[in-house]
């Protein structure tokens, strides 16, 4: 049989033809273990294609056009990868001839350094480091491809079941990184991951929000971006627009949203430090929503909810793994779920914490607990409860 490069989905069926990198392709959407679910969400209401969950992200059908919109309007997704191939391979000698046929110049320009990173799993061609080798050498001698360790246009190479699938990250930096955040705390809450339990909580922009530990204003600030109708990516440069497939018009225009009026909400934080407020403010500022947040110092127990209407309260309080001793934080998550029951009546609560015991000595009603989510090494968990 003659073989090819192929879509994904026809080299898993053994189906071959010949041809170049598809024109309409797999799209792998990473985002922190157990939160799969809420980006598929995401991405359904974006209008995605053929969305499907899978362990680690969600993955979608569509062109370029498809990728540059997802670095640029998802907020859960923590990086974007274009599945650009797929070809069976049997033996390293036919992973290097395979490679060197590769029609890298689709995607790839010769003139912008790459590099490689190859995984192997349940295959005939179980080495990583010779694997990686035989396409590096396939690149720079038949493509005169440049590689460089630091580069930020990333092939992603997976060997699984004698299957190599070859991706392009297309995001470079991770999505997390917004591109207007320079102030952090001890231990911020990711963007990515603030707007997924964000979502989770059932916040759609709509009501306010309040963070009585707020750190470097995660949580309120992607809040007033998401009421604001912001795009998350407008501020940063992505890996794709190295590519020979990027179209700068085409992405200007997908980047010409106007922001919604965002009237009779505010979005406030509270925090005892008054560095972190700074910080916050700073940030906001740069996020373009100064404008309808609010940052104020104050201790835990004196948090008291903005005027308006009741919202949601979203916090990410310290837990010992992390910041602190245990032992002295079942004092601090006590006053914290004193203070939300007498000052906070009417408003949900969002907690993210890794350590249960600690979120049920707050005596807050929570909800049942999701799962846990991969954060900095950590297992972190959503608690949420109804109106208070």
């Amino acid at each position: 049989m003659p073989w090819c490069f192929v879509s994904l989905d026809m080299a898993k069926r053994g189906r071959a033809g010949y041809g170049t990198v598809m024109s309409d392709f797999e799209i792998f959407l990473s985002v922190a273990p157990g939160l799969e679910p809420a980006l598929a969400e995401e991405a359904a209401e974006a209008g995605f294609r053929d969305v499907a969950v899978v362990v680690g992200g969600v993955t979608v059908s569509g062109g370029w056009p498809e990728v540059w919109r997802a670095n640029l309007v998802l907020r859960g997704a923590s990086r974007v990868l274009a599945r650009i191939g797929a070809f069976r391979v049997m033996h390293i000698a036919q992973l290097d001839k395979r490679a060197r046929k590769f029609p890298w110049g689709d995607v790839l320009r010769p003139d912008v350094p790459c590099r490689v990173e190859v995984t192997t799993r349940a295959s005939k061609v179980y080495h990583a480091g010779a694997a990686k080798q035989r396409i590096e050498r396939a690149l720079t001698e038949s493509f005169g491809a440049r590689l460089a360790d630091d580069a930020a246009v990333i092939l992603k190479v997976r060997i699984e079941d004698d299957l190599c699938t070859i991706s392009v990250d297309t995001s470079g930096e991770s999505l997390h990184k917004r591109g207007h955040k320079q102030g952090v705390g001890k231990a911020p809450m990711r963007e990515t991951l603030a707007a997924m339990f964000l979502r989770q909580c059932g916040y759609h922009g709509t009501e306010p929000v309040y963070d009585p530990m707020c750190g470097s204003g995660t949580f309120v600030i992607e809040a007033a971006e998401i009421a604001a109708g912001l795009l998350p990516g407008r501020s940063r440069r992505f890996a794709f627009e190295e590519l020979t497939t990027f179209d700068s018009a085409a992405f200007a225009a997908l980047k010409a949203v106007s922001p919604r009026p965002v009237s009779g909400l505010l979005f406030a934080g509270s925090d005892r430090d008054d560095g972190a407020i700074r910080s916050a403010t700073a940030n906001a500022e740069r996020a373009g929503v100064g404008a309808v947040c609010a940052f104020h110092r104050a201790a835990v127990s004196d948090a008291k909810p903005p005027e308006g209407p009741p919202g949601l309260v979203m916090i990410n309080p310290p837990y010992g793994a992390r910041i602190g001793d245990r032992k002295l934080l079942f004092a601090v998550y006590g006053a914290l779920g004193q203070t939300l029951k007498t000052n906070f009546k009417g408003w949900r609560v969002g907690l993210v914490t890794s350590d249960g015991g600690l979120a049920k000595a707050s005596g807050l009603p929570f909800l049942p607990p999701g799962p846990p989510v991969a954060h900095g090494g950590l297992g972190v968990t959503l608690w949420r409860t109804d109106r208070l």
